[in-house]
C-alpha cells in the first residue's frame, strides 16, 4: 500500500505550506472557470476571442474579479513554490532572508502589474 503524507518542508512554515496547497486547488478552479468563459461558451466563433471581445468581458466587474483573483492565486502559488526549490538547495538562513524578500518584491510587482494591466485593458471598454 502506497501511501503520501503532506507537510511543510523545514523552513517553510505551516502558513505558506497551508496557502500553496489551498492556491493550488484555487488554480485548478479559476483556470476551468477560465476556459469555459473564455473558449467554450460558445461567445467565440474557433473558441478564440478578438481584443474587442475581450474588452466587453472586461466590463463585467465579476469578470475583473475573477481575472484579478486568478493573477493573484497563480503567483503565489508559483513563487510559493519556486521557494520550496530553493530551500531543497539547503541556503543559508541569511541567504534565505533575502531571497524572501526578493520573491516577496517580485510577486507584489508582478500582482500590481497585472491588476494595473486589467484595468487599463478595462478602460478601453469606456
Amino acid at each position: 500500500m502506497i501511501t503520501t503524507k503532506s507537510a511543510p518542508k523545514p523552513g517553510e512554515g505551516v502558513w505558506l505550506w497551508l496557502i500553496k496547497i489551498i492556491s493550488g486547488g484555487l488554480i485548478i478552479i479559476f483556470l476551468v472557470t477560465h476556459f469555459i468563459v473564455n473558449h467554450l461558451s460558445g461567445t467565440a466563433e474557433g473558441g478564440l476571442l478578438t481584443f474587442r471581445e475581450i474588452i466587453q468581458f472586461y466590463t463585467s466587474p465579476a469578470y475583473l474579479v475573477l481575472e484579478i483573483l486568478f493573477l493573484i492565486t497563480v503567483v503565489s502559488h508559483a513563487l510559493i513554490g519556486f521557494r520550496g526549490v530553493i530551500l531543497d538547495l539547503n541556503p543559508a538562513r541569511s541567504a534565505m532572508t533575502v531571497i524572501d524578500w526578493l520573491l516577496v518584491i517580485l510577486g507584489v510587482g508582478s500582482v500590481v502589474y497585472g491588476v494595473w494591466l486589467v484595468l487599463t485593458i478595462a478602460a478601453q471598454a469606456a
